[in-house]
């Protein structure tokens, strides 16, 4: 196994917004806290022990109650255990409920957080940090969760959509199950994958319930603890802040305003917040709440409160508050001793939106830091990529590029009139001393002449370049077919390929090579050759 890095911002994959972060920009100051560096946890952790306001036994007891009935690992009881203590402080990740993970980042997240929480330990003794994984359980995006691929194979989960997918009945996945023993196959690690499937998918009612068992499965040894924050006590807490979201528009106003800033500097817009940002719960319903002429409307449905109806509706089924993508960092917050979300790149975008809304809320604001991304390189496919002297960092480039590239690499001849173009340019140089000395008229004659052979040169190239790209077409598909390979449809890996491909081949010591490999704090993008 090797490991090396490129540069963020050499990738070609990651936002502008991303890359003048990680460059620490000083226009991007106001828009976070402390920029993710070792040394800056630690007043980050005295700050948020003197301003913070938490109720850690509610937390506690809420988390012992999500996990009975699930085989936890002793690293992972003391975790939670220790959240009741004032000197304990959470690493925190979220991440949809994909069908048996999703894509390969998932993986990525999990051991960025638990990799900064163990460098966190070492540091900071007299602390502790516990690895946490936010289930977004409210999300109603299902077509977005319900599928995985493998080995180019799409598993899809087919059920009718509606209300939040962590109560959705697990109802369906034994035929997907009878999928992917077929996709599995035979091999030991081939059924360990099945094993997982089966017992996370049909044996537990809700895909709430089926997401806890995988992933506390996969990393259980590691002291990870998985939080649902779909809980009426947990939502207890959240109550004060979703009656300034009814009432006084607060998160409308402040995230519109520092979007505004954002937008001024040249970035985009990720999340775009509306007057209230909070979802109405119900059997199979998750909609907007819209408010008009003091009167608040549930969308979609036939729901309609007072204001006093409301707040009652709040105060006895805080259950049936759901944040949206813009509070639901801000819920987070307020339930756990948080110093740092880890997240992608489109996540910790809408977080640069919540600055100024944290201090309005006063509520403290996390260390933001991207997660790990990871290529994962074959070794039979990296010694390929030798024998066509081609770097795994020039895969990054586009297609046409690539080939472009590589053309030239390769080609016996020089595909490249740049002489060709100096020697006419100097030819007609001579042509324009000529023309003044007659007929200044003429100028714009051999200026005409000159564009015309210019452009007669450019398309010669081209031609050449085609007609160089059609004799080399044997060794092109080779390095474009390892190209599909390593970055399917064109775009990243872990954004595509699901852990089973991996896991398939390498079994468990896929997940420890991650574990031992990977660097939270290590700003650039990783390759492994396994």
């Amino acid at each position: 196994m090797s490991k090396s890095t490129i540069p963020y911002s050499e990738t070609g994959y990651f936002s502008k917004l991303m890359c003048d972060y990680l460059a620490e920009k000083p226009e991007l100051k106001e828009f976070y806290g402390r920029f993710p560096k070792l040394q800056n946890f630690k007043e980050h952790t005295e700050r948020s022990r003197n301003v913070r306001n938490l109720d850690r036994q509610t937390l506690v007891n809420q988390l012992q109650k999500q996990y009975e009935g699930f085989e936890i690992s002793e690293a992972t009881q003391k975790n939670i255990a220790s959240l009741s203590q004032e000197n304990t402080f959470t690493i925190t990740t979220g991440h949809q409920l994909n069908l048996f993970t999703g894509p390969l980042y998932f993986l990525y997240k999990i051991f960025s957080v638990i990799n900064l929480s163990e460098q966190l330990i070492a540091e900071y003794p007299t602390n502790h940090f516990v690895p946490v994984y936010w289930m977004a359980t409210e999300d109603h995006d299902f077509e977005e969760i319900n599928y995985f691929n493998v080995e180019g194979k799409k598993m899809v989960w087919e059920r009718p959509d509606g209300g939040a997918v962590g109560e959705f009945s697990t109802e369906g996945l034994a035929e997907v199950a009878k999928e992917t023993a077929k996709a599995f196959g035979e091999s030991e690690n081939g059924k360990r994958l099945q094993e997982l499937f089966t017992e996370a998918y049909t044996k537990h009612k809700n895909l709430a319930d089926a997401t806890r068992y995988l992933g506390n499965e996969l990393f259980k040894a590691y002291g990870l603890v998985i939080i649902d924050g779909n809980d009426a006590e947990l939502k207890k807490q959240f109550i004060p802040y979703a009656e300034k979201e009814l009432i006084e528009n607060l998160s409308f106003k402040k995230v519109t305003q520092t979007t505004e800033k954002l937008v001024d500097l040249g970035y985009g817009e990720q999340v775009h917040p509306r007057e209230i940002n909070l979802f109405y719960l119900a059997e199979g319903v998750r909609e907007r709440i819209i408010e008009r002429d003091g009167k608040f409307y549930v969308n979609e449905t036939e729901l309609i409160f007072t204001k006093d109806e409301i707040f009652n509706e709040l105060q006895t089924h805080p259950e049936r508050f759901s944040p949206n993508a813009l509070l639901r960092p801000l819920y987070q917050e307020v339930i756990l001793p948080n110093l740092c979300y880890v997240g992608g790149g489109g996540e910790l975008a809408y977080w640069f939106q919540l600055k100024e809304y944290f201090e309005a809320v006063e509520v403290p604001f996390p260390i933001l830091l991207l997660r790990n991304s990871v290529l994962l390189v074959p070794e039979k496919l990296s010694e390929k990529l030798q024998n066509l002297e081609v770097s795994v960092e020039r895969l990054f480039q586009k297609q046409t590029d690539l080939r472009t590239a590589f053309t030239h690499q390769i080609s016996a001849i020089k595909i490249d009139l740049s002489p060709q173009r100096e020697h006419l340019q100097q030819q007609f140089k001579d042509l324009y001393e000529l023309a003044k000395k007659t007929d200044a008229s003429f100028v714009g004659a051999v200026g005409a002449q000159e564009k015309k052979q210019l452009n007669g040169l450019d398309n010669l190239e081209k031609r050449l370049l085609k007609a160089q790209k059609r004799k080399l077409a044997d060794q092109l598909a080779r390095l474009t077919a390892l190209q599909d390979r390593l970055f399917p449809k064109q775009s990243l890996q872990e954004r595509n390929t699901n852990f089973s491909e991996y896991y398939l081949v390498y079994g468990d010591d896929l997940l420890q090579t991650l574990k031992d490999t990977l660097d939270p704090l290590d700003l650039k993008f990783t390759v492994l050759t396994l």
